[in-house]
């Protein structure tokens, strides 16, 4: 079982930069693959980023490709989202999600789920 916080969400103006945590407890953090998923209102919950347990292979929608950065640090069990050049349209509910997911781009497959950080940017 493993238990996940994100923090970081705020309001920020077009173009700046925020970067989204998420805390996981459990010894088993670094077996998992772990993403960012984000669902803004009238919307399907949709792919941003993932990170295997390694940390080595990471994978991104094209949307925030170049832009945002997946990163985690196992020793403190947690994940990073540093997410640069914020347009409007990365206003979201950002969620950190983790497990061993058969297609890593669908929530479905993860089992483990943070209760979400606000992010909105302005224009």
């Amino acid at each position: 079982q493993v238990h996940l916080v994100e923090s970081g969400g705020g309001l920020v103006q077009a173009g700046g930069s925020l970067r989204l945590s998420c805390a996981a407890s459990g010894r088993t953090f670094r077996n998992y693959l772990m993403g960012w998923f984000r669902q803004a209102p009238g919307k399907e919950r949709e792919f941003v980023a993932h990170i295997s347990g390694s940390g080595l292979n990471t994978d991104y929608a094209d949307s925030v490709k170049g832009r945002f950065t997946i990163s985690r640090d196992n020793a403190k069990n947690t994940m990073y989202l540093q997410m640069n050049s914020l347009k409007p349209e990365d206003t979201a509910v950002y969620y950190c999600a983790g497990g061993d997911p058969f297609n890593s781009r669908l929530p479905a497959y993860y089992p483990y789920w943070g209760q979400g950080t606000q992010v909105t940017v302005s224009s």
